[in-house]
């Protein structure tokens, strides 16, 4: 299996959900002064969603800066997003964003910090993601 890369805010709410799932993650940093972390491997991205009423702003900016940089986008294979159900068509609308603009699936959607069904839903949906990926050959051009 390979790795998780998330932002939680300062409510810990994704946090929250890693600490259940008990798999290996690395978290992003909340202060933009901070240097992001290294990504070696192929991960998947955990992101709560910040949104306005019309939706701007959905993608919180330590999520906006880890894919910016090339590198750490080529390694992104999915994406879990969070969100608040209150803010209807905005929920987990960060994992949509990304998914669209980095072309990756949007494997999962969760409220809040999740519930017991979500983390059990997450750390399954994941091991099967991960099988996946290591059957599909990767092409390369001779």
């Amino acid at each position: 299996m390979s790795g998780l890369v998330y932002y939680s805010s300062r409510s810990n709410n994704t946090h929250r959900l890693i600490e259940r799932l008990d798999l290996p993650a690395t978290r992003l940093p909340q202060r933009p002064a901070d240097p992001l972390p290294a990504i070696d491997g192929p991960f998947v991205l955990i992101c709560p969603t910040f949104a306005d009423g019309q939706g701007r702003g959905a993608v919180p900016k330590p999520v906006i800066r880890l894919l910016n940089d090339a590198g750490a986008r080529r390694l992104l294979r999915g994406v879990i997003a969070g969100g608040n159900r209150n803010f209807g068509a905005s929920f987990a609308l960060a994992g949509k964003i990304i998914a669209a603009k980095c072309n990756v699936p949007l494997l999962y959607r969760f409220e809040l910090a999740g519930t017991p069904e979500d983390t059990a839903r997450i750390r399954d949906g994941l091991a099967r993601f991960w099988a996946e990926q290591e059957e599909t050959p990767c092409l390369t051009q001779a």
